[in-house]
């Protein structure tokens, strides 16, 4: 259950769905008694490596996340479901990171190449301005000038901003610069604001968690705009690569995370003089084949980090959150991932990120406030899964599976994306 969404309405849907499910069942022979999804994952968890160094003096204590649900801990494959490491059998050791949950993927076929804890709720700081790029970006004008506001630098103090001035005047393009080179909150704010019309910035949220569910990504829960700190804010490794593959989708966006530099302009009235900013994602400077990202910061999430880059025909995305930046920083270790997952093979996978939903027919997709069904959830094999962890027999399964088909409320039940798995290359020893 997404924290936050108040008004969600998966309890009441799952209650029906146990209803109709226990009708069936009663005829069938109990199951025998199995070790719960949780006690499973744990005996076959694979710590992450992580480097040798003491965590900072007074780092604050993460906050409590949702509650975790075994459907959407198998979003994009069952292999996912796991608080520790999951890589292709025979793959070379990937680094070890700071980061508390990270995950490497191909852009391009959606395959996850590895991943740690990859549906670990975390805080996403920063990088949740690739959300409201993915909602916004489409929907505004690049020409348009836009005049500031005061609301628009109504922002936590002393938090980044690009340095826009009240009653200055810069165009749509200019301010995706500012966000997404320089990571000014004050440039969410006001692309926040446009976005939402009428109304505002609310508006934008609103539609920020609505366009997260329509790619699927269910953990994640915006409260801000900017990333900036809010109760009930957050977002998984897995989220955080549906939410890239998306925005490296919007030509526009490729241009504004490859540039290096960038001027905002002088403004008359109020007089101020105009400067320049540089592009604080490093890896575009120094990684060949580097295609942009995102970096983020704040006390309580630590350091998040969103890249991609291309090599030999692939592009791959890193994602990672709750990272120190000792012995690596945030985009050093989206690097030391990106070399990882260029040396495994093209067919190595784990899991898959899930397609978004279409909402032009309606259905699942438009209930943005309970949590939709991935895809193929209704399949035979699916259901015999999603039966199997919940401590059911075959013949329930077989049961769960005619419901599915006439009522639409046990979708909910079995909503795991089937992972079509290709044969994996051993590399050599």
């Amino acid at each position: 259950m997404i924290l936050g969404n108040t008004s969600s309405s998966p309890t009441r849907w799952r209650a029906a769905a146990a209803a109709c499910t226990a009708a069936l069942l009663v005829p069938l022979s109990p199951a025998p008694a199995q070790a719960t999804p949780k006690q499973a994952v744990a005996k076959a968890e694979i710590p992450c490596p992580k480097p040798k160094v003491q965590p900072p003096a007074g780092r604050p204590a993460r906050p409590t996340p949702p509650k975790d649900d075994p459907v959407l801990r198998a979003v994009g494959g069952d292999a996912l479901a796991t608080d520790g490491l999951i890589v292709p059998s025979g793959s070379a050791k990937p680094p070890a990171l700071t980061a508390t949950s990270w995950l490497v993927a191909d852009l391009d076929t959606g395959e996850v190449l590895g991943g740690c804890g990859p549906h670990v709720y975390g805080t996403p700081a920063s990088v949740q301005k690739l959300l409201l790029a993915a909602t916004v970006l489409p929907k505004l004008d690049p020409k348009q000038t836009v005049k500031i506001t005061a609301g628009d630098l109504a922002i936590e103090p002393g938090s980044s901003a690009v340095g826009l001035v009240k009653g200055g005047k810069y165009t749509v393009s200019t301010l995706w610069l500012g966000l997404l080179l320089n990571s000014g909150n004050d440039a969410a704010q006001t692309l926040a604001r446009l976005g939402g019309g009428k109304g505002g910035v609310a508006a934008t949220v609103a539609e920020m968690n609505a366009k997260a569910k329509q790619l699927g990504a269910y953990q994640t829960h915006a409260v801000t705009p900017s990333g900036l700190d809010g109760p009930g804010q957050f977002t998984s490794a897995y989220d955080l690569a549906l939410i890239g593959r998306a925005c490296f989708a919007e030509p526009d966006f490729g241009k504004y995370a490859l540039t290096k530099t960038a001027h905002m302009p002088a403004q008359k009235s109020p007089k101020a003089g105009g400067f320049e900013i540089q592009n604080e994602n490093k890896l575009i400077f120094q990684y060949k084949g580097a295609l942009g990202g995102k970096t983020g910061f704040t006390q309580l999430a630590r350091h998040s980090y969103v890249g991609a880059a291309k090599r030999n025909g692939r592009r791959l995305v890193v994602t990672l959150l709750g990272a120190e930046a000792n012995p690596l920083r945030g985009y050093e270790q989206g690097e030391a991932l990106l070399d990882w997952g260029f040396s495994l093979p093209k067919d190595a996978s784990v899991g898959k990120l899930i397609d978004p939903v279409s909402t032009e027919s309606g259905g699942v997709a438009a209930e943005t406030e309970s949590t939709p069904a991935p895809r193929n959830a209704t399949s035979a094999g699916g259901v015999a899964r999603a039966a199997s962890t919940s401590g059911l027999s075959l013949g329930a399964a077989a049961a769960v599976a005619i419901v599915l088909t006439a009522t639409p409320l046990l979708l909910l039940l079995t909503q795991r994306r089937r992972v079509r798995r290709r044969p994996r290359r051993r590399r050599p020893a």
